[in-house]
């Protein structure tokens, strides 16, 4: 018998990505199942699903403005009509299932489907759960979640740890070091350092790779430089001529990108971590501080304290993240130490066993 799930979240590739991971693997095991996602109009899920091979619906929501309250004034009306429109989609679609991922769809399309009896999931990515979930892991049937300790979130018969769902065309990857550098037009005599800021950049990280920028050519380093779309032109200006950089605003194939790196720079959002401790890639992470619940922060020192990273603070990346990454690209020894211990936080199947435990529950 054919399945009906509905897959809700988006904003970010962080929880972009991991959704279609799961569709995928919720395809692969079950042909005939019909997927749709929901995301937030004029986010980039709306161009990235599709992409993907997927229908998307959007709806309009809106985020919690941290920075400007008056941004805020406009927020109820947009929840109210947002559930409007998830009641729609839902009546229409009538699916058996919803899998929330995160980001700013999620909340109505799992309130609502709670409210009908519909089964809901939850994937929590961070060792930080934001307060919306919390409040939706009360009804769910089931929230699958990245890492142990997550009790103090959500109710403990709920939870089952499954990892974080990462790209089979990472996961599975098979490009080699050589290949990864060709792509990228760069030398394979010399160090590859990537630098990626999230899908849509960050603005310290940019800002300090900008000012340090010929301090990798002197020390024989060569860059991969994702900038995100507000900072590309400014960044694609300032490396002209120099061949030892590419520059863009996203990077599409990041499959060769890891493997050309031999060390990362880059934020901490869950997905980000996942990919690079499956990859095994010693890594500076520049956690986001304006993060909901300061998560990001959280998930750097989680691999701190197990040797698997290291961490710069965004209000010290101007000054301290280009030094500290060239000393690790120079230092064997703390890059070898780093990937054993952050090789042993990846997880290659999670995509599998979410997508096997919603259809094994939606059938009871």
């Amino acid at each position: 018998m054919s399945v009906k799930i509905i897959l809700a979240g988006g904003g970010t590739g962080g929880h972009i990505f991991p959704a279609v991971a799961i569709a995928n693997a919720i395809r692969k095991q079950q042909p005939d199942a019909e997927i749709l996602f929901v995301g937030a109009k004029g986010r980039m899920e709306m161009e990235k699903v599709p992409q993907a091979g997927y229908e998307i619906k959007g709806i309009d929501i809106i985020g919690f403005n941290r920075s400007s309250l008056i941004k805020n004034v406009g927020l109820p009306f947009k929840l109210i009509r947002s559930f409007v429109q998830v009641r729609s989609i839902i009546n229409q679609f009538k699916p058996d299932a919803v899998i929330g991922v995160g980001g700013y769809s999620s909340f109505p399309v799992l309130r609502f489907a709670q409210s009908k009896g519909i089964a809901s999931f939850i994937h929590e990515s961070n060792s930080f759960a934001g307060k919306a979930n919390i409040m939706l892991g009360k009804k769910a049937t089931k929230v699958f979640v990245a890492s142990d300790g997550m009790e103090k979130f959500f109710p403990a018969q709920k939870i089952m740890i499954t990892g974080n769902p990462v790209r089979a065309s990472i996961s599975l990857s098979t490009i080699t070091k050589e290949e990864g550098l060709k792509y990228f037009g760069l030398e394979t005599t010399k160090k590859t350092v990537l630098v990626v800021g999230g899908s849509l950049g960050a603005k310290s990280i940019n800002e300090a790779i900008d000012a340090g920028l010929d301090e990798f050519e002197k020390n024989n380093l060569q860059l991969i430089w994702q900038t995100g779309k507000i900072y590309a032109d400014k960044a694609k200006a300032r490396a002209e001529g120099k061949y030892h950089v590419w520059v863009n605003e996203f990077i599409s194939q990041m499959e060769h990108a890891y493997s050309a790196a031999d060390v990362v720079i880059s934020r901490a959002g869950a997905m980000a971590i996942a990919e690079i401790c499956l990859v095994a890639k010693p890594a500076v992470f520049v956690p986001y501080p304006h993060a909901a619940e300061d998560h990001q922060t959280v998930n750097a020192k989680h691999l701190v304290t197990k040797h698997a990273g290291l961490m710069v603070k965004d209000s010290e990346a101007r000054e301290k993240l280009v030094s500290s990454i060239i000393a690790l690209a120079k230092d064997e020894a703390m890059q070898n130490e780093l990937k054993q211990h952050i090789a042993k936080l990846g997880v290659a199947n999670a995509d599998t066993v979410i997508a096997s435990e919603v259809l094994k529950l939606i059938k009871k």
